[in-house]
């Protein structure tokens, strides 16, 4: 997979626009990246309920599940299936509405600074290979345009909101991203 930058927008993926989005504060730079999970419903992959979602056309009656989050307006700038298949819903340097109440290095309200990843999956699941080799393709191509992401700033969604979300979970391999980072820095260094 090669991917490219088009204004806000990444080319090589799949479009799914949100309208769960809005302008970032003004003059504020991108300098956090979230690493998130969600599966719908919970625990089940491929079934296109994550798009639908955040796009406000979940289906209520599909699952009982559904219906406990049909309120919700919520999105992400990326998901990352099980196969690393990937669609963006939000412009980069829009204001994706993913980290909630949230909080990192001191500063209140991440989704003004930051760029949300879902990966298709669950706190005890481990993560396919084929979604760290997208998620760090994805990770390069937004450095550098958001050259702010560096390691120290790439984090869980637990991490910004401790004690209240726990995703990515245990299961997300934290050395194997880092490693892989590493690795294609130095590729591409070469």
């Amino acid at each position: 997979m090669r991917l490219q930058l088009n204004g806000d927008w990444v080319e090589g993926v799949a479009h799914c626009p949100s309208p769960n989005c809005n302008e970032r504060p003004q003059d504020e730079q991108v300098s956090l990246l979230v690493i998130h999970n969600i599966s719908l419903p919970p625990g089940r992959f491929g079934t296109g309920q994550v798009q639908r979602f955040f796009q406000n056309r979940l289906q209520v009656d599909a699952h009982p599940y559904f219906s406990t989050i049909a309120d919700l307006r919520v999105s992400a700038h990326f998901l990352i299936e099980r196969d690393g298949a990937i669609t963006q819903f939000v412009g980069c340097d829009r204001r994706a509405w993913h980290a909630g109440v949230s909080r990192f290095a001191g500063r209140e309200g991440c989704n003004d600074f930051s760029i949300g990843i879902e990966l298709e999956g669950t706190d005890e699941l481990a993560y396919e290979d084929a979604q760290y080799q997208a998620l760090v393709e994805l990770i390069e191509l937004l450095r550098r345009r958001y050259p702010a992401l560096v390691d120290e700033r790439i984090c869980g969604h637990s991490d910004i909101a401790p004690g209240r979300k726990t995703d990515p979970g245990p299961s997300f391999d934290w050395a194997l991203l880092h490693a892989l980072l590493r690795e294609r820095q130095g590729r591409e260094g070469s």
